[in-house]
């Protein structure tokens, strides 16, 4: 719980960021620029998680060299990763904003929002570099079991997009650009802000400027251990991304409530969410230190915690969905497509609780490959059928095509139990697990 709490913090705050821009742009824009604004952050939150996803190799494969106390080995690890992501974040850059157009167009953008749509991708993807370092900081030091320095980076990021999204959208009415722009720029400086942070507060490892390079023995622990969790994420956003063009071709309010019940989202599966992370970690140094029972103990432990949220949230969600919208929206449509959606995420709050925590568990024990099948398993054979079917049932229903992820979610969960039940009857106790027995 102690090293859980600063996650859930930073992840709170990372959901505030994310929920200002669509605050101010639903409060002082238009049902386009909300429109806009949805999609774009869907698409770049996708991104965004996928490089994410893939740092959790570095946080995985250096949590267990922790484990095992060869904390030696550390700058090495951290410089091939930084080879790695900066590479990675601008190749992105340089791409993203060439083919934001036709993004947009596949995403099926409204066609009074697709202008918008494109300006927001453009100038978020020519950020990607910034974003990419952002989160890799977050990923390095929750490796070592630090999780208040990642607290302290997202908390610089929220009150720098808080006041550009003031000026730039308030202000200035830029709208979807203006909330594109506050992005970029409050990420930007906090990586800025964070390096400074670091170099005054020190490292617990050597590390040197000479240690940034391609160590391909390194690169290819940390990619085998996040390509897996990297493409499972990206696939599973795939999946959202699916349901947005279905639900952006409802119309623009269809389209804005989506977006605003899925900032609800962020902040009613905060400590599901705070336990996949920060149990990945801990199971990881446990791993490398021989210690299975603690690795049971700590999944027992938060599941039971996160149900009982699930279930306060559920309560609050499925039957006051219209008080949460209505803080990022003025728009009454809107206000109501965005409850009525939010009903089938209520639902999913019981299950996330359960899911969260086995990923997390997995990612820490290097069941890496695992989590990726039964992630595509979700996405690909319930979530995106089901919500297509929905999507046909007359009369069409944003509750009845948000459905499709609760009910993925289930059988996500059935695929984790079975897969524990297996594994644990095998597994030899006491023994690390090192990454390649993933």
């Amino acid at each position: 719980m102690r090293f859980a709490m600063p996650v859930m913090f930073a992840l709170f705050l990372q959901a505030m960021y994310g929920a200002v821009d669509l605050f101010v742009v639903g409060k002082f824009a238009t049902p386009e620029d909300v429109s806009a604004v949805t999609t774009g952050s869907q698409i770049m939150m996708t991104l965004g998680n996928l490089m994410t996803s893939l740092a959790m190799g570095t946080t995985i494969y250096f949590g267990q060299q922790i484990g095992m106390g060869n904390l030696k080995k550390g700058g090495s690890i951290i410089g091939s990763s930084i080879a790695l992501f900066a590479t990675l974040g601008l190749i992105m850059s340089v791409f993203i904003p060439i083919f934001a157009s036709n993004i947009a167009d596949i995403m099926h953008a409204p066609e009074e929002a697709f202008s918008r749509t494109v300006d927001y991708i453009t100038i978020c993807g020519a950020g990607m570099i910034a974003i990419v370092f952002y989160n890799l900081i977050g990923a390095i030091f929750r490796s070592m079991g630090d999780s208040k320095t990642p607290l302290m980076t997202v908390a610089i990021a929220c009150v720098f997009n808080i006041g550009g999204d003031m000026f730039l959208i308030a202000g200035l009415g830029l709208g979807a650009k203006g909330a594109a722009i506050a992005t970029v720029s409050a990420q930007l400086l906090s990586v800025i802000f964070s390096l400074i942070i670091i170099r005054r507060k020190g490292l617990s490892f050597e590390f040197e400027r000479k240690m940034i390079r391609f160590n391909g023995e390194i690169i290819g622990h940390v990619v085998k251990l996040g390509l897996p969790i990297a493409l499972q994420d990206f696939l599973v956003g795939f999946s959202f991304l699916v349901i947005q063009a279905i639900v952006n071709d409802l119309g623009v309010t269809a389209s804005a409530g989506v977006g605003v019940s899925q900032k609800v989202c962020g902040f009613i599966m905060l400590v599901p969410l705070a336990f996949m992370q920060s149990i990945s970690a801990f199971i990881a140094q446990n791993v490398g230190a021989g210690k299975m029972d603690r690795c049971y103990k700590a999944l027992k432990s938060t599941i039971a915690v996160s149900f009982f949220f699930g279930v306060a949230m559920f309560a609050l969600s499925f039957f006051k969905g219209d008080m949460l919208t209505n803080i990022f929206a003025k728009d009454e449509d809107v206000i109501l497509a965005g409850a009525e959606y939010l009903r089938a995420y209520a639902i999913d709050c019981l299950f996330t609780c359960f899911l969260f925590c086995f990923i997390g568990f997995y990612n820490g024990r290097g069941n890496t490959t695992f989590v990726m099948i039964q992630g595509l398993i979700g996405a690909f054979a319930i979530r995106i059928p089901v919500s297509l079917i929905m999507s046909n049932w007359e009369p069409v229903s944003l509750f009845h095509i948000g459905l499709a992820t609760p009910c993925s979610t289930l059988v996500q969960i059935l695929l984790c139990f079975g897969f524990l039940f297996i594994t644990r009857k095998k597994a030899v106790p006491n023994r690390p697990l090192l990454p390649m027995d993933n």
